[in-house]
């Protein structure tokens, strides 16, 4: 069974003072349900100790544990699901590889994206960015703002594309009510919530504002 899509995704990250590890623990202590594990320089040992680690936590917490591009890892160790980068594996290889038991979210920057992305495989959601520049990303993709999220939306509107689109990329707390009346279905964050003076209480702030701007 899937877990609902969350309104808020927290994608791990590394800084001096937090560890990937740690970052999820904040995110999971301050109310987020959904992590992401993302380690694009990791040797694969690493990344899978640190994503068992991070499964167990999620488990512990009853938050769905996504991992960043490693299809092969999600099925080893039985991961609710996996993210796709343009440049990862094709959606429909991991859908056949995976199965239909399995998460797996797709990105995307544009209209023509998710056009294309639909001829060949249908994703569960997809991370749509970025909403402004983010160190976060190399190979940064064109800046959206909120006309770029609209703009996008109703392309999919009109061509009956249901699927739930969540906002990536150097988004704030402030941002949140805008992006959410724009009819984005959530948020992704992550260096956001641990450059916070206490990133748990962030967190909590930041899923307060999500139920009091619920769609």
């Amino acid at each position: 069974m899937k877990s609902e899509h969350a309104k808020l995704q927290f994608i791990t990250h590394y800084t001096e003072k937090y560890s990937y590890v740690d970052s999820a623990r904040i995110a999971l202590e301050g109310g987020c349900r959904w992590i992401q594990l993302r380690m694009k320089d990791a040797d694969a040992s690493t990344l899978e100790e640190t994503a068992l680690i991070v499964q167990k936590m999620c488990k512990d917490y009853g938050a769905t544990f996504i991992i960043d591009d490693h299809v092969s890892l999600v099925k080893k160790i039985k991961a609710d699901g996996v993210h796709l980068g343009k440049n990862d594996m094709p959606i429909a290889e991991a859908r056949r590889l995976l199965g239909d038991s399995f998460i797996i979210g797709g990105t995307v920057n544009s209209l023509d994206d998710v056009r294309t992305t639909l001829q060949s495989a249908i994703p569960d959601y997809f991370g749509c960015g970025p909403f402004r520049f983010t160190s976060t990303k190399k190979n940064l993709a064109p800046i959206l703002g909120h006309e770029g999220y609209r703009s996008i939306l109703k392309g999919m509107k009109e061509g009956g594309i249901h699927i739930p689109l969540v906002a990536i990329g150097g988004i704030h707390k402030e941002d949140i009510p805008s992006l959410l009346e724009s009819g984005v279905h959530g948020i992704a964050l992550s260096s956001s919530i641990l450059r916070a003076e206490n990133p748990v209480e962030e967190m909590k702030e930041i899923i307060e504002i999500l139920n009091t701007n619920r769609q």
